[in-house]
């Protein structure tokens, strides 16, 4: 599925801009790199050098001379903007972006980035479905352009991903409060044998935060052994040769 994205970047200035969005694409699984005006020579070797492993993608970068035959194999092209822009095209949240990608599964999308100084013009959103503004501070909203395009590619992964992530999740075993309880019953007879709940008057307090501290973890069997066997070597007195 990831084939059916593209990223296009409009007039980026800085080649390690280029190779840092390359290698992000790389990251999740995309490949699909378009680029249009480019401010620098391209590909010139400072996008090649933060790339690192993603040499293919900015080899086979597409360069167009405009924003039109850049958009023209998508179907759907949805743009980043900084800003709320006063144009007439629907602007959706992260929430509502991934509605998309959920109902047009089977349409090829295109991700619209413009330059870094300026960000696309109104002419260029004029191509777009949708303008998509990623939440940030009020005080200050721009993003990098290829911190921008990290997300969403992580946000389409995400989704793209969504049962192999919950598959993976749901291997982890947690261990039952059964064995933690037994692990803190060996803790507290411990801590009695070495006088620790003093004065006797705050043993009930002293207790209660042992138990919110013991119960709130979430180990597994390996894991919840492991702390046994350090409680239980803390009690043993040191022998001397």
């Amino acid at each position: 599925m990831q084939n059916k994205f593209g990223f296009i970047l409009v007039k980026p200035q800085l080649g390690e801009n280029i190779g840092a969005c390359a290698r992000s694409m790389k990251n999740f699984g995309f490949h699909k790199l378009h680029i249009v005006e480019p401010k620098i020579n391209f590909p010139n070797h400072k996008a090649k050098a933060i790339s690192v492993g993603a040499y293919d993608i900015i080899n086979s970068a597409k360069v167009y001379n405009n924003v039109e035959d850049a958009v023209s194999k998508f179907n759907l092209i949805i743009s980043l903007s900084a800003r709320k822009r006063d144009i007439n095209k629907r602007h959706i949240s992260l929430q509502g972006f991934q509605k998309i990608l959920t109902n047009k599964r089977n349409l090829n999308i295109g991700l619209m980035f413009g330059p870094e100084a300026s960000g696309l013009s109104n002419k260029d959103l004029s191509f777009s479905n949708y303008i998509l503004q990623i939440p940030t501070s009020s005080k200050f909203k721009s993003l990098n352009l290829s911190h921008s395009l990290t997300i969403i590619c992580y946000e389409i992964f995400k989704l793209i991903n969504k049962k192999s992530i919950k598959k993976n999740s749901s291997k982890l075993k947690i261990s039952s409060k059964s064995n933690i309880s037994s692990v803190l019953k060996h803790l507290i007879s411990l801590l009695e044998n070495k006088d620790f709940f003093v004065p006797i008057e705050k043993k009930h307090s002293m207790l209660l935060n042992i138990n919110n501290l013991i119960y709130r973890l979430e180990p597994n069997d390996k894991e919840l052994r492991i702390l046994a066997s350090i409680i239980s070597s803390l009690s043993k007195k040191n022998v001397k040769a």
